[in-house]
C-alpha cells in the first residue's frame, strides 16, 4: 500500500511523497507573502506624507466593495489615477510570478512532428502551427484537474515565440510562460478588471490555489485582459436543433455569452442570453463556405463539421498553394484550444489524406494532450514509431455532443475594443 500525504491524504510513491508534501508549505507561503505585499502596497502613507492621493485610496476602497459587474468605465471616470490600482497589484504579480518548468525537446517538438509527417507515405497535405511547447500534467501537481491550465500554457508558448506584439503585452512582458499558480493570479486580475464578470461570480471571486476545472472561457479571459483577440467557437449537436436566434430566425448566426467553466456553459440553453453577434469564423472562411449557415447545413454532419472548420481555419491562408509540391505547410494561425466535457487538448494542425474526390478526403486532427508524457512523445517521434497514436485523432474519435475551440486573431485591442472584449461571446456552429 502506498504511503499518503499527511495534508491532503493522496497516496503517492515514497520517492514523490516528500516533494509533494513540501509543495503544501510553498503554496501557503506564496499566498501569504502575496497578500502581505498587496497590503503593504495599498497601505496609506504616514501622516506627514498624506496628500491629495488620500481621496484616491478612499475611492479605491469603495470601488473594491462594489459588485464585480461594476468594475467598468464609470469607475475610471471618477478616479483619474484608477490605473495605479491595477498597476500596483499587477507589478507585484509580475515580480512574483514563477516561470513554469517543462520538458524541453531538443530541436523543438514541432520540428520533430514536421519531420515525421514529411517521412509519411501517401497522398496527404498537412498544415501545422509554428512553435508550440508541450506542457504535461504532473502527478504531484495537477493530475486530474490541470489540463485547462496546461493548454493555456501551450497556447501561450506559441504566442510568445511567434508574435512579438503578444510577447510585449503578455504576463507583464516577462517573456515566459508562468506556472499554474501564477496563471490563477492572472485570471483573478482579469476578473477584477471587468473581464468575464459572470465567471468572477461563478468561481466565488477566487481561484488561486484551487483545483477547480477551467475551460476556453477562462483561457479567453486571461488572453483578452492583455488585449489579445481571443475568440470562442461552440460546436453543439444539442442546442443546434433549436433555432439559432429566436428574436431573428432569418439571421445567419447567433452568438451567445460564455459563462464560466465548461460544465456550467454546457448546461445553458439557447433561450438564455441568445443574441446576434459577429462571426469570428467569417474572418477565416469565405461566406459561401461557412457551414453554420442554413443553406450548407445539409452537406456535412456531426463531428465532420468541426473537422471541416478546423481545416478551413488552417488552410485559408494558403489558398492555391495547397496544390503545390510541399506536403507539410507551416501556418501562421495560433493553435486551437479544444475543450469537451471532462478534458481539453491543443490542436496544433490538421492532415488531409486525399481521396478520388472531395467527399473521399480523410482528415486527422494533430493534437497535443497534457495527459501524455513529453519524453515518451519525443522518443516516439525521434524513432518515427508509434507517434501517430499519440498525436493523430480522426473524425471517428470525436464522439462528444459538444465541443468548444479557442483561438487568437492577429493584433492587439485598445480603447473601445478592449472594453468590448470584457464580454465573452461564442460563435455557435451546429453539429
Amino acid at each position: 500500500m502506498l504511503p499518503s500525504c499527511p495534508f491532503c491524504h493522496i497516496s503517492l510513491p515514497s520517492a514523490e511523497l516528500e516533494r509533494h508534501a513540501n509543495n503544501h508549505f510553498v503554496e501557503d507561503e506564496l499566498e501569504s507573502d502575496m497578500e502581505l505585499a498587496i497590503q503593504i502596497a495599498l497601505a496609506p502613507p504616514s501622516p506627514e506624507l498624506m496628500d491629495e492621493t488620500t481621496n484616491d485610496r478612499d475611492l479605491y476602497a469603495a470601488h473594491s466593495e462594489r459588485s464585480p459587474g461594476q468594475h467598468d468605465s464609470d469607475f475610471n471616470q471618477n478616479l483619474p489615477n484608477s490605473r495605479k490600482v491595477d498597476d500596483q497589484e499587477t507589478s507585484l504579480l509580475i515580480g512574483s510570478q514563477i516561470k513554469s518548468t517543462f520538458y524541453n525537446v531538443q530541436g523543438g517538438l514541432m520540428a520533430l512532428i514536421r519531420r515525421c509527417l514529411e517521412l509519411e507515405n501517401g497522398n496527404a497535405i498537412t498544415i501545422v502551427s509554428g512553435h508550440v511547447d508541450h506542457y504535461q500534467s504532473n502527478e504531484s501537481e495537477d493530475i486530474g484537474w490541470g489540463c485547462g491550465w496546461r493548454n493555456i500554457q501551450m497556447l501561450s508558448s506559441h504566442l510568445l515565440v511567434q508574435r512579438p506584439d503578444a510577447r510585449d503585452v503578455m504576463f507583464g512582458g516577462s517573456g515566459f510562460v508562468p506556472d499554474i499558480l501564477s496563471l490563477q493570479r492572472w485570471l483573478e486580475v482579469a476578473w477584477k478588471r471587468g473581464f468575464d464578470s459572470y465567471g468572477f461570480d461563478s468561481f466565488g471571486q477566487k481561484i488561486y490555489g484551487s483545483k477547480k476545472w477551467i475551460g476556453t472561457t477562462e483561457c479567453a479571459t486571461i488572453l483578452r485582459s492583455f488585449g489579445l483577440r481571443a475568440r470562442i467557437v461552440d460546436f453543439d449537436s444539442v442546442t443546434s436543433k433549436q433555432p439559432l436566434n429566436h428574436r431573428n430566425p432569418g439571421s445567419k448566426l447567433a452568438g451567445k455569452q460564455s459563462h464560466g467553466p465548461m460544465d456550467k456553459f454546457l448546461q445553458r440553453t439557447m433561450n438564455e442570453g441568445s443574441q446576434v453577434g459577429p462571426s469570428a469564423c467569417d474572418k477565416h472562411l469565405p461566406e459561401k463556405e461557412c457551414h453554420h449557415q442554413g443553406k450548407n447545413q445539409g452537406k456535412i454532419y456531426g463531428p465532420q463539421v468541426l473537422v471541416d472548420w478546423v481545416w478551413k481555419y488552417f488552410a485559408y491562408e494558403f489558398d492555391s498553394r495547397l496544390d503545390g509540391s510541399k506536403s507539410v505547410l507551416i501556418s501562421e494561425k495560433t493553435p486551437l484550444y479544444l475543450q469537451h466535457d471532462g478534458h481539453s487538448r491543443t490542436i496544433v494542425g490538421i492532415q488531409m489524406q486525399k481521396g478520388k474526390c472531395a467527399s473521399d478526403h480523410h482528415y486527422s486532427l494533430l493534437v497535443l494532450d497534457p495527459a501524455h508524457r513529453t519524453a515518451a512523445l519525443e522518443r516516439s517521434l525521434a524513432d518515427n514509431n508509434g507517434w501517430q497514436k499519440l498525436i493523430k485523432r480522426g473524425t471517428h474519435t470525436l464522439k462528444k455532443p459538444q465541443y468548444q475551440l479557442c483561438y487568437v486573431d492577429p493584433g492587439i485591442a485598445h480603447g473601445v475594443e478592449m472594453e468590448q472584449l470584457k464580454i465573452i461571446e461564442s460563435i455557435l456552429v451546429g453539429l
